[in-house]
Parts: C-alpha cells; structure tokens; sequence
C-alpha cells in the first residue's frame, strides 16, 4: 500500500465512523482532473478531502479546484498523515450543528 493510498484508508475510517456517504471520484480519462481524491456527504453538507502523503503539496489545479467547493458553499480540506483528525472535527460539527 502507498504512503497515499495509507492516508486514505485512514481517513475513510473516519468517514465510515460518522456514517457519511463518500466516494472516490475517477478521474481517468473521461474524468475532470484535480478532483480530490474523496467526496463526503454528511447531513446535506459536501465536503472534498484531497489526500497527501509526507510533504507532498496539491497541485495548483487541485487547489483551484478545492477553491471552487468552497466557493460553492461547500467545505474542502488537504490532510496528510500529520492533520487526519481535521476529518474527525469537521465532520463531528457537521454533525451536532445539522442535525440527525
């Protein structure tokens, strides 16, 4: 497993714990590049996870496209193994701010 693909089975952890709905966009081919790598669903609110491993940083395309979400209204975020309880917190006020 890469350093990459561990950052996201740990933050999908933290998804599933929260019972939201995600899923990992495909972006080859006929897909729109600089997706993040993980869209969430949680009480009607998006939320886009771009993962990194180390000091890996999004790529400019990716940050625009982080910068559309929010711009959207929606909630974006950039974790890598140093920051994954971002998820958790974000996540948990989603959660006790909208409702069940």
């Amino acid at each position: 497993m890469t350093p990459e693909a561990k950052v996201k089975k740990k933050v999908v952890d933290v998804i599933k714990k929260h019972k939201a709905y995600y899923f990992y966009p495909v972006t080859g081919g006929f897909g729109r590049s600089g997706i993040p790598d993980i869209i969430v669903c949680h009480r009607g609110h998006f939320v886009g996870i771009e993962c990194k491993a180390g000091s890996n940083k999004p790529t400019p395309l990716q940050l625009a496209e982080l910068a559309k979400i929010v711009d959207a209204g929606g909630n974006a975020m950039v974790v890598n193994e140093n920051n994954i309880d971002v998820v958790d917190e974000v996540l948990k006020f989603i959660g006790e701010n909208y409702g069940k």
